[in-house]
């Protein structure tokens, strides 16, 4: 199936939360998870590409200084810039990943959730693309559902492991359950203890 703009934007126009983001305790709980993944406890310039209706940007957000959420439906970046309006260190774009990679360079990369829709040949350019704009010491987070998805050619391990093969960083995390998978690598490889000085 070929995961398109209008595809998305068919979704977003049935429901303004395809994914059940706001509701759902497993979206919540893995929001949860996602920002406890993250290493360190501020960073200056992070990205979410995919950000959907802007749910997982709204929580980064409170922890960077400059934050660039994009996606590809221009349905899901109406509804993430209404979310997002409260931010004033958050910029909302439309951009489909990776072809429409930004031109900047990021602290904090977090790929969470859209690396399935895409082919071998993007994963490949996206993890290409986010080495070449991560900054010295900068972080790249995954996350993605493991199990099974009707149309998709991956699941969440064989992204991250398509991903992992493009990102020669540090491991410097792992969450792995029946569900969903975060892996979070980096260019600085201490861990947070050692990043505070207690190792």
């Amino acid at each position: 199936m070929k995961h398109t703009a209008e595809y998305f934007d068919a979704m977003f126009e049935v429901s303004s939360d395809p994914w059940l983001f706001k509701s759902r305790w497993y979206e919540a709980r893995k929001r949860a998870l996602t920002l406890a993944c993250i290493p360190r406890q501020r960073y200056e310039r992070a990205y979410e590409p995919g950000c959907a209706n802007g749910e997982l940007a709204a929580a980064l957000a409170m922890r960077c200084d400059y934050l660039l959420a994009t996606d590809g439906s221009p349905k899901a970046v109406g509804l993430a810039s209404a979310r997002l309006r409260e931010f004033s260190n958050v910029e909302v774009k439309q951009a489909w990943i990776p072809l429409d990679w930004p031109q900047q360079s990021f602290d904090l990369i977090v790929l969470s959730e859209f690396g399935f829709y895409l082919t071998a040949s993007e994963l490949d350019a996206l993890a290409q693309k986010t080495m070449a704009s991560l900054l010295p010491g900068g972080t790249v987070l995954a996350c993605h559902w493991r199990r099974p998805i009707e149309g998709c050619k991956f699941n969440g391990d064989e992204v991250h492991q398509r991903l992992a093969l493009g990102l020669p960083l540090a491991s410097v995390g792992l969450v792995l359950e029946p569900d969903l998978r975060i892996d979070v690598w980096s260019r600085d490889p201490r861990s947070v203890a050692q990043f505070e000085g207690f190792v």
